[in-house]
């Protein structure tokens, strides 16, 4: 069994699906991506169904050959500060990148989405995989990887800085003394580094779970040695309980090394669902959805991962193309992956593209084949949790009609919210404020 009773779930936000064609299934609401009663019943279907959290995705840079759902989406921030006001448990994780965006700024945004929630706020930080990114932002050229891994170091020390800026009694609000608030408990940043000056205070005050819960997404080397400095949540991928179990550990170990305890962080895998009465009839789902997209759309998709290459210069029967480091400044762990499986399996570039664009979910099959795959990953220590997005656009409502119960009954879910926070819903210990720490320490150290 895992360190934690619980599976834990998030429930992504992804319009009518990250599929090129899943807008034309029959079932589909196709303008979703934009369409806020759709998000609300969403987010209101996951509360329900006791989700941790609502999970939005997001990216910075489109061409014409972009998925549909990235053509017309709602800003997460924006998103999610609507959603505050239509949900009371269920936690918000917005994505904002550390590449293209200033840490006073982000600090201030995540910390007032925590006071609008009452504390259910979480960022998932993230480097801007994109090449073309640079060009919105009035930059020249994309940060290399390794490059952007540092920068977002720095970055997200700084805001747990501006987050620190107020103790959590601060604000006294005395209206017979005239005190707004404990001078002794204003701390300013004054943070001066290779990439970011800021001065500080935030003009937010504390966050009532100490600080927004920080999410990191991706499993290369560099982004799990940032997660395990920095973040209290990874989002990741992997093919197998297997792998999950090894990267997992690997991740834990790496906490340790950082100084922290290895239960410091919670693990999620990004998976895919389809559920039928029969297994083939959620085949018969699987290959409806897949039919949907085209040869051309599924190079499009492909092409995304590696900077936008254009695929369709070659022949699609031929083996998946050798296209050299393409992709390694991008998708880095994606686009391994994706070479390293067509190589392995001798996959021609149509099946690769056509595989890459309607990937086979993860758990595929009867409500209780579902069931027992999640609980397996869980109790064998392979994850602890999953985000879900359906593999069809009514997949979601059955796996929250008809898998959540079960998972119930056995024992290994919720059936009741733990906490009000997103904090106290996922197990994490509240953070202490640094500056506080800081002088009780040099209390001690003085007596």
């Amino acid at each position: 069994m895992s360190h934690n009773k619980y599976l834990r779930l998030g429930a992504i936000i992804q319009g009518a699906s990250g599929n090129m064609s899943a807008w034309r299934h029959p079932d589909a609401v196709a303008d979703a991506s934009i369409n806020i009663q759709f998000c609300q019943q969403l987010a209101q279907k996951a509360e329900q169904a006791k989700f941790d959290f609502l999970f939005v995705a997001d990216g910075l840079f489109i061409t014409e050959k972009s998925i549909p759902h990235f053509l017309n989406r709602f800003e997460p921030i924006t998103l999610l500060s609507a959603l505050s006001l239509v949900t009371d448990k269920i936690g918000l994780v917005a994505t904002l990148s550390t590449s293209y965006s200033e840490p006073f700024t982000v600090a201030r945004q995540f910390a007032s989405l925590d006071h609008l929630s009452g504390g259910r706020a979480g960022w998932n930080v993230v480097t801007s995989p994109l090449e073309g990114s640079a060009k919105n932002f009035s930059r020249d050229k994309h940060p290399e990887h390794d490059e952007r891994y540092r920068i977002a170091s720095e970055y997200v020390s700084v805001v747990k800085g501006l987050w620190d800026s107020w103790e959590k009694d601060a604000f006294v609000r005395n209206k017979a003394s005239g005190e707004f608030f404990a001078s002794e408990k204003l701390h300013t940043l004054n943070h001066q580094g290779k990439y970011f000056s800021v001065q500080g205070p935030l003009n937010v005050g504390r966050s009532p779970q100490g600080r927004p819960v920080v999410f990191q997404a991706g499993a290369s080397e560099q982004g799990k040695a940032f997660a395990a400095e920095a973040a209290d949540a990874i989002y990741t991928r992997q093919e197998t309980p297997e792998l999950a179990r090894a990267f997992r550990e690997d991740v834990r170990r790496q906490l340790v090394e950082n100084g922290r305890n290895a239960d410091d962080i919670r693990v999620f895998q990004g998976i895919s669902v389809i559920i039928g009465d029969t297994v083939s009839e959620a085949e018969r789902q699987y290959q409806e959805t897949a039919q949907l997209v085209t040869l051309e759309s599924a190079l499009d998709y492909l092409g995304r991962y590696f900077e936008h290459y254009d695929f369709s210069q070659h022949d699609a029967d031929a083996p998946f193309p050798d296209i050299g480091d393409l992709g390694q400044n991008s998708f880095r762990s994606t686009t391994d992956e994706i070479k390293r499986n067509a190589h392995a399996r001798g996959l021609t570039l149509r099946q690769a593209a056509l595989e890459a664009a309607t990937p086979r979910p993860t758990f595929l099959g009867t409500p209780a084949d579902v069931a027992d795959g999640l609980e397996h990953w869980f109790t064998s220590g392979a994850t602890d949790g999953f985000i879900v997005r359906g593999g069809t656009p009514t997949a979601f409502d059955v796996f929250a009609d008809q898998v959540i119960p079960l998972l119930q009954a056995r024992g290994v879910y919720r059936t009741e919210y733990e906490g009000k926070t997103l904090r106290e819903n996922l197990g994490l210990a509240e953070p202490e404020n640094q500056f506080a720490a800081q002088a009780a320490q040099e209390e001690i150290a003085t007596a």
